[in-house]
């Protein structure tokens, strides 16, 4: 059979993805780009967003046009969603292989470690589909990751649910992150959004101590005002943002911080979005991930109406707050002027691909060729040391090391 998968949304569900296509080919089914060569279409949706729902289901709708007689089958974060069991479409009558084989498009494989969160926030739905959280087995992670290191990937990217609420055998993702990194050399370990709290602090020195754990820490903060983080049922205060994103860059100053922010969130005055911009002010982060607030049917925020924020406000806060993410990337980016980066290439024309602090890296065709000739795509899904010579919009420009560096 031809299976087409369609993915979207987090890193979660594209480790799920990347899992069921293993599965597939452990099957004998054949993986396909195009779904006009597909017997069966798999999206695998989110809802994290009213317009993150709306896109998958207008994908569909349009698969079921334009190809009515194709199955499709919907999983992940939607509504009427089901799990997808691979072994039901099996042609090989139940034949199961030893291991599964690893598919390789990229040079960064998504293994999820985690799943499920029992945080209870107001503002989210992903629950009502995730249930209570869950974590793989610590020796079943690490098996995973080797197959992945064997298989050729060099970047394994650890994502899940709620990474902080990650447990096994008495260790917690920060041991799970220093064990990855121990595995091999030549393949780097990049540690998905964490919730602000204890494990993320104890995850700055993982970092710290072992150089195959990219320096880059995401944090999901969402507010950096005291009363909306409150509505918002989150663990934490504005205080506590403030003394892990201090830490983080003593530890390692060129750090790179990223964030998750909600714009616009029930009761938010603009004495609220202040301490929010304030907050973005008082550090340098490389990715600021701004989202206008949008109700989800089924949480407490949504039927929150007092003090409720027009949603051109919402929009409007978001633009400004995504412009001070934009001008601080910038920011943080021309740090890596004239130093050396690592860069795990993902394209060949241009040679480019993400440095472990998650800046892109391009390289021209031209500044290549003396190191591999006039074939560019030997670069490609290698990990790499380059030169950085300039820095535009938050993205860097240069030269592989030994090419004139």
């Amino acid at each position: 059979m031809n299976i087409c998968f369609d993915t979207f949304g987090c890193r979660l569900n594209r480790a799920e993805a990347l899992d069921d296509e293993a599965r597939s080919l452990a099957k004998g089914h054949k993986i396909v780009d195009f779904h006009a060569e597909a017997d069966l279409i798999v999206v695998r949706g989110c809802s994290v967003t009213a317009r993150a729902q709306r896109d998958c289901e207008s994908l569909i709708a349009h698969i079921k046009e334009k190809y009515p007689a194709k199955r499709i089958f919907v999983t992940g974060c939607l509504p009427n969603a089901k799990k997808l069991d691979i072994s039901a479409l099996s042609r090989r009558g139940g034949e199961e292989k030893c291991e599964t084989p690893v598919p390789v498009r990229t040079a960064r494989a998504y293994l999820k470690v985690q799943d499920g969160c029992s945080r209870g926030c107001t503002f989210c739905i992903v629950p009502k589909f995730r249930g209570a959280p869950v974590s793989v087995p610590f020796g079943e992670v690490v098996d995973r990751a080797r197959r992945f290191i064997d298989a050729g990937y060099r970047e394994l990217v650890v994502t899940g649910c709620n990474l902080s609420l990650y447990s096994s055998e008495g260790r917690g993702l920060p041991e799970l992150a220093a064990e990855l990194a121990s595995l091999s050399r030549g393949c780097r370990v990049r540690i998905g959004s964490v919730e602000p709290g204890p494990t993320a602090r104890e995850l700055v020195h993982a970092m710290a101590d072992n150089e195959g754990i990219c320096r880059s820490l995401h944090l999901s903060v969402q507010s950096g005002s005291d009363r909306i983080l409150a509505a918002m049922r989150r663990t934490y205060t504005a205080k506590d943002l403030d003394a892990i994103a201090d830490e983080a860059v003593r530890a390692m100053p060129l750090v790179a911080l990223g964030c998750d922010i909600i714009a616009g969130f029930p009761g938010e005055m603009e004495t609220d979005f202040r301490l929010t911009k304030g907050f973005l002010s008082r550090h340098v982060f490389s990715n600021v991930h701004v989202f206008p607030f949008s109700e989800r049917p089924g949480t407490l925020a949504a039927a929150m109406i007092e003090g409720k924020v027009a949603k051109e406000l919402r929009h409007a806060r978001a633009r400004e707050l995504a412009e001070i993410g934009s001008e601080s990337r910038r920011r943080f980016a021309k740090h890596f002027v004239g130093r050396t980066v690592e860069v795990v290439v993902e394209k060949s024309s241009p040679v480019s691909g993400w440095t472990g602090e998650y800046l892109w890296f391009e390289c021209s065709q031209s500044a290549v060729g003396a190191t591999a000739g006039s074939d560019s795509r030997s670069l490609r899904k290698q990990r790499l040391a380059f030169k950085v010579r300039s820095a535009h919009g938050g993205q860097l420009y240069g030269e592989i090391c030994g090419n004139g560096g």
